[in-house]
């Protein structure tokens, strides 16, 4: 029901990881987690995440809505240029198949960002 919520779910598997993950919630239409994803894990700078894995994982799930969330290992949440981009892809790829994107949370050991919360979905 909120960004608190999602952050409870990853803070204990991302936090304190040396490299980054990428992770998606698939969710039924009451906002129910029907499961979680890990789309990708990449190195200290970064991860490759590829949206068609995403949408495709949603597909086969039968989801309404999706949450992705990454780590910063770099403990700096704010967004990069990276992360503005694939927020903004996969929000207009889910759009096109009712396959809403309800947030994007970045987790650091000490603090979180929500596109959500911070008015960028």
């Amino acid at each position: 029901t909120s960004s608190r919520d999602v952050i409870e779910i990853f803070q204990p598997i991302l936090a304190d990881l040396p490299h980054e993950e990428f992770w998606a919630l698939l969710l039924n239409k009451a906002n129910k987690v029907i499961e979680k994803v890990r789309v990708s894990q990449g190195g200290v700078a970064g991860t490759v995440v590829d949206v068609k894995i995403i949408i495709k994982s949603a597909v086969e799930k039968l989801a309404s809505s999706i949450i992705i969330a990454h780590n910063h290992p770099s403990g700096n949440p704010k967004p990069s240029d990276k992360d503005i981009s694939i927020t903004k892809k996969l929000k207009e790829t889910g759009n096109l198949l009712d396959i809403s994107l309800l947030d994007h949370i970045i987790i650091t050991d000490n603090e979180c960002y929500s596109f959500a919360d911070n008015g960028n979905l």
